[in-house]
């Protein structure tokens, strides 16, 4: 077979490539199953949330005019006209001059339009409340609709459901939203010196490590992961594996064979598959150079490095996001990601031309900005990735960075 040179894309135009793969379908699911998912439709309020204006606080429901100017050298005087309980929408209009006491999330007496804590009043008896602060109109109340109007989107399509937008789904009454299908992603990991975890490896064999760490991944990111188990160093094998993966997944990833070595098979057996295309062949990042993005029909196929931390940092970078937007997050391949500041401990050399992606371990030695340690190492082993806290990616154009200079560190 001839092997190819590397026609290596930027990291940016990798991701790119990966927007020419459609969302998955919408289905729905119950709202206690759609924590981490992305809203497939908008959601419109069917009606007010909440539906009356109520108190934020215990207190006194009053009508901001009546206590205008009110302070502890000159305090305002209202006669209580009613209590509002809990859960008892207000029979009659507050008349003026007066006020109502009320509890937090009691509904406001048409004609209220505040609410004044309790600290800061006091009961005088027979009926008379004395109020030592003001009141602006607003001030400690839920107003109707505050949280979601009728007829107003309430919660837009792509929107990643967490806690909060459970809970608004759930004051609005939606218990089965509809959101993008978690993609099934088959995971192949390629190689004659690969054996199962459980077994002892031969005399240069060494255990399947990117099936387990791949698919937990995955599972953080929020697909559903299925291990398809090992191929040898075989073209026949891996592209009859290929198939059968490309057929019974959304999305396909293959560890080890991606470069150009002799025993490198997957971009030959990928490129023989039925209505496929390579999109890439590298990636100009390091570790993760020998990266894979194919197509075949409508489904991504991504065949990482063999190498541990390569095939991680890779799963970071790039199918992080591929995931999110198979799942249906409009923002996901070009949002950028989450990052804090530290201050680099040390020099750090980088090669140009290439978008360098450095195991930093964070030490906390006062103050808020950690120092930031490089862990360096070869990207065949584990305890690079073990040691470190995050990623700080040195620029393309970039030959290193100073000891002290401020970077952005990327969670691992």
């Amino acid at each position: 077979m001839n092997k190819d040179f590397f026609r290596v894309v930027s990291p940016a135009r990798f991701l790119e490539l990966l927007g020419q793969f459609p969302p998955l379908a919408a289905e729905t699911v119950e709202l206690d199953a759609a924590r981490g998912r992305f809203l497939a439709r908008d959601v419109v309020a069917a009606e007010d949330v909440p539906p009356r204006s109520r108190a934020a606080m215990d207190g006194y429901a009053v009508r901001a005019a009546d206590v205008f100017g009110a302070g502890e050298a000159n305090p305002a005087y209202l006669d209580c006209a009613m209590d509002v309980p809990i859960g008892v929408i207000p029979s009659a209009p507050l008349p003026p001059g007066t006020c109502a006491r009320i509890v937090t999330g009691g509904m406001l007496p048409e004609g209220a339009d505040a609410v004044v804590m309790v600290e800061h009043t006091f009961d005088m008896g027979a009926g008379v409340v004395e109020f030592r602060k003001f009141a602006a109109p607003g001030d400690h109340v839920m107003h109707r609709g505050d949280d979601a109007r009728v007829g107003v989107v309430a919660l837009p399509a792509g929107r990643r459901l967490r806690a909060q937008e459970i809970g608004l789904l759930a004051a609005l009454g939606v218990t089965c939203p509809a959101v993008g299908a978690r993609p099934r992603v088959a995971v192949l990991s390629t190689g004659d010196e690969l054996t199962p975890i459980h077994a002892t490896p031969p005399p240069g064999g060494i255990r399947d490590v990117n099936t387990h760490a791949l698919c937990a991944l995955l599972r953080d990111f929020g697909a559903k992961p299925v291990a398809l188990g090992l191929v040898p160093d075989d073209q026949q094998a891996i592209h009859a594996a290929l198939a059968l993966a490309v057929a019974d997944s959304d999305a396909v990833l293959v560890s080890g064979g991606s470069s150009v070595g002799a025993r490198d098979f997957t971009l030959a057996a990928l490129a023989a598959l039925h209505d496929s295309e390579i999109l890439a062949h590298g990636v100009a990042v390091s570790p993760g150079k020998p990266t894979i993005l194919a197509r075949v029909g409508l489904k991504p196929v991504i065949g990482l490095p063999g190498q541990v931390t390569s095939a991680q940092v890779v799963m970071t970078l790039f199918g992080k996001p591929l995931v999110e937007r198979l799942m249906g997050d409009p923002h996901a391949l070009t949002r950028k990601p989450f990052t804090f500041p530290a201050t680099l401990a040390r020099n750090l050399a980088s090669k140009p031309g290439r978008e360098d992606h450095v195991r930093v371990r964070l030490e906390y030695v006062g103050g808020d900005i950690p120092l930031a340690h490089p862990v360096l190492g070869r990207s065949g082993l584990l305890k690079t990735l073990l040691d470190a806290d995050g990623l700080v990616a040195i620029d393309a154009a970039c030959e290193g960075l100073e000891a002290g200079s401020r970077v952005a560190v990327r969670p691992l």
